[in-house]
């Protein structure tokens, strides 16, 4: 399958799931309020399958446009509803139950990320130590006192046992502009704090590397120019390299290491290059013509290949975290909450000017780590779904009219009042919300094309 038609399976394959989950919550909440639900949908427009199932014959359907779903439920709104049924129209339901059957769709988003971090938790999450290597001389770790292959062990107290969850620890103290104490270990055993002054940065929340904002480098090793393995399609493939090649030369220059291979290659975008390999004892000689890349800094070359990493190097770097099920519950808990007010806090950020709008993905980027996180591996793709997963919940709870947490707050104020909302308020409100999110989704289109283009 090519790269394009797995990224879109994967895609299709996590929204399908994620919408189901989230309608399934207002579906659920719905029937124990003794709604009657009329129809349960993942997707809109054509039904390309339909069922109906028990004593009030609900449809379930899939419909052919799979970027969305909705739960419809006997409303008196939305036409004439049978005397008999009266009493399970959503719109007779005393108000915490409509208030109830609203925010499940959300809750059951969280849900769905705290028991993917629990099977993650227990099963054990693979990832690499965040050792730093000596920091830029330009940038804004320069004068932290960061020496080669310092370990990180904590940030503000927090321990950072991998990349991952260093990287979050450092998006946080990003957003707030604050110093940050970062615990080190030297390569000899000492450990010591060092500081990281964060208030007066700018440009922190623009689109790009996190790592490069804040002037930190990840430790890289010196390995050999031997390729694990390359990606369908891409100009590795197409040349005939395989994986357990070495690369010996370039044009004739000697390629000593892995760092000299990528420096060469991104050298020359769209330009052939005469490549001598070492396969099983032999020597053999391949024409490669990188693909062209543009990034932030101008163009460069890539061709898809991943390089190999001793096993021993692999050891001392790798390393997993594991909990048993109490204590992976609690994990999971805690990370559902903390990735759900990052989001929250980044969202923020945006809104008042101070993170690009950049950052904000399309179905397009949405797709490309969908299929990015499937090729790699199960736990990958649960971590991505739990990740998107935490995004809708708190996307569907804000309060913009048409998503949940538009109508809870139509509810909140039918509270204060002690009526509902006028009809001809829910419409104006209902126009807002549609151009709120016609808007959004335009700017995400735009970035995703953009990020093609580029």
């Amino acid at each position: 399958m090519s790269g394009v038609l797995f990224s879109a399976a994967a895609f299709v394959l996590a929204l399908g799931v994620l919408i189901a989950v989230h309608e399934f919550g207002h579906y659920w909440v719905a029937r124990r309020a003794g709604v009657k639900v009329l129809r349960f949908s993942l997707g809109f427009g054509k039904p390309l399958w339909r069922h109906t199932y028990g004593a009030d014959q609900t449809e379930f359907v899939l419909a052919a446009i799979p970027l969305g779903g909705y739960v419809k439920m006997l409303d008196e709104r939305e036409g004439e509803v049978p005397a008999q049924d009266l009493s399970r129209a959503f719109n007779r339901k005393p108000l915490p139950q409509r208030m109830a059957v609203v925010v499940a769709g959300p809750a059951f988003n969280f849900l769905f990320a705290i028991f993917a971090y629990w099977a993650l938790f227990i099963y054990g999450v693979p990832g690499v130590k965040p050792m730093l290597d000596v920091p830029e001389p330009t940038g804004l770790a320069a004068q932290s006192g960061i020496e080669e292959r310092d370990l990180l062990l904590a940030i503000d107290g927090k321990s950072t046992p991998t990349w991952d969850v260093a990287i979050m620890q450092l998006l946080d103290g990003a957003l707030d502009r604050k110093r940050l104490a970062l615990d080190v270990e030297s390569v000899d055993g000492h450990k010591r704090t060092l500081y990281l002054d964060l208030t007066q940065a700018e440009g922190l929340l623009d689109r790009g590397d996190l790592l490069d904002a804040l002037g930190l480098k990840a430790w890289r090793p010196v390995l050999p120019a031997v390729i694990d393995r390359v990606v369908a399609d891409a100009a590795a493939a197409v040349a005939g390299l395989q994986p357990g090649d070495r690369i010996v030369s370039a044009d004739g220059q000697i390629i000593a290491d892995w760092d000299a291979w990528v420096s060469y290659v991104q050298q020359r975008p769209e330009q052939s290059i005469q490549v001598q390999i070492e396969r099983d004892g032999a020597q053999l000689e391949l024409s490669l013509r990188p693909d062209r890349a543009e990034i932030d800094d101008g163009v460069i070359g890539r061709i898809g290949a991943y390089v190999r990493m001793p096993p021993e190097l692999g050891a001392e770097l790798r390393t997993e975290t594991r909990y048993g099920p109490v204590a992976a519950l609690q994990k999971s808990v805690a990370k559902t909450w903390d990735m759900s007010v990052l989001t929250l806090r980044t969202l923020w950020k945006m809104v008042v000017g101070e993170a690009s709008l950049d950052n904000i993905s399309g179905p397009i980027s949405i797709a490309q780590y969908a299929g990015q996180s499937a090729s790699i591996g199960l736990g990958t793709f649960l971590s991505f779904l739990a990740i998107v997963s935490i995004s809708l919940g708190v996307l569907n709870l804000l309060p913009v009219p048409v998503l949940d947490g538009g109508h809870l707050m139509y509810y909140l104020i039918e509270l204060l009042k002690g009526s509902p909302v006028s009809e001809r308020t829910e419409m104006l409100g209902q126009r807002i919300g549609i151009a709120v999110l016609f808007a959004l989704m335009s700017l995400a289109l735009f970035n995703d094309f953009a990020r093609l283009l580029r």
